[in-house]
């Protein structure tokens, strides 16, 4: 894993438990056309998908990370 993917995975799962539990469920991306809320992105982070990479690379674009 990346030094800079560590760390944008290390912020993610800080930031991650201290959303409200409705806020979780609201999509915050859309990745290859499918539309990614919190939970997904959790789920896809923690255990280190392929998808993971993407979802926090967009995640630092949108300035959420």
């Amino acid at each position: 894993m990346s030094g800079q993917k560590n760390n944008l995975r290390e912020k993610f799962l800080i930031i991650y438990p201290n959303l409200p539990l409705n806020a979780r469920k609201e999509t915050i991306l859309v990745l290859e056309g499918q539309p990614i809320t919190w939970e997904v992105a959790y789920f896809e982070i923690r255990n280190d998908t392929p998808a993971s990479k993407k979802i926090l690379e967009k995640l630092q674009e949108l300035k959420l990370l």
